[in-house]
């Protein structure tokens, strides 16, 4: 863990619980949840399907890697960032760097499971939603795996399970 910032960082698909899990685990840690999507609502006053349809996916990413690369820089947090946020190689520097990195895992079948019917998730939209998350999972599987100082399998476990775990995990590595 990068001691200087005390950072934990999620990161995973869509639908692999990382606000949910995040939520929890700051509660547990003491410290601040962040959402990286809400971040960038908030900052632009608009939900994140309005600005994938005003500005496409290049258009929200580059909103992500600022907003990535500012509260990055904060300390004591718990971030849940974007399932994409790991496509820019400039996210995936500063989650390396500034904290604790936590790839919460599940197979793109169960995703698809958890992710029926949620109207918030764009890249879903057109066409079939689960061949897009397997597809999704092929291309971001390696990256996660990249900068993941831990992998946690989300599948079976309640999310106190999964935190309670993961909070086992943080104290080995330190």
């Amino acid at each position: 863990m990068n001691s200087t910032t005390n950072n934990i960082f999620l990161i995973g698909l869509m639908g692999a619980g990382k606000s949910t899990v995040g939520k929890v685990l700051a509660k547990k840690l003491g410290r601040r949840f962040l959402d990286a999507d809400h971040v960038i609502e908030e900052r632009c006053g608009v939900k994140i399907p309005v600005i994938f349809e005003m500005e496409g996916e290049e258009g929200f990413r580059k909103r992500e890697a600022q907003a990535i690369r500012e509260v990055t820089n904060e300390k004591n947090i718990v971030l849940a960032t974007g399932g994409g946020a790991v496509l820019l190689p400039e996210n995936r520097q500063a989650l390396s760097q500034q904290g604790t990195v936590i790839y919460l895992h599940a197979n793109p079948t169960e995703l698809w499971h958890r992710t029926k019917g949620s109207e918030g998730r764009p890249l879903l939209r057109n066409g079939d939603a689960k061949k897009i998350l397997e597809n999704l999972y092929a291309i971001r599987d390696p990256l996660y795996r990249e900068i993941a100082d831990h992998v946690i399998e989300t599948g079976k476990p309640s999310v106190n399970q999964l935190v309670n775990t993961l909070i086992m995990q943080l104290d080995l590595s330190t």
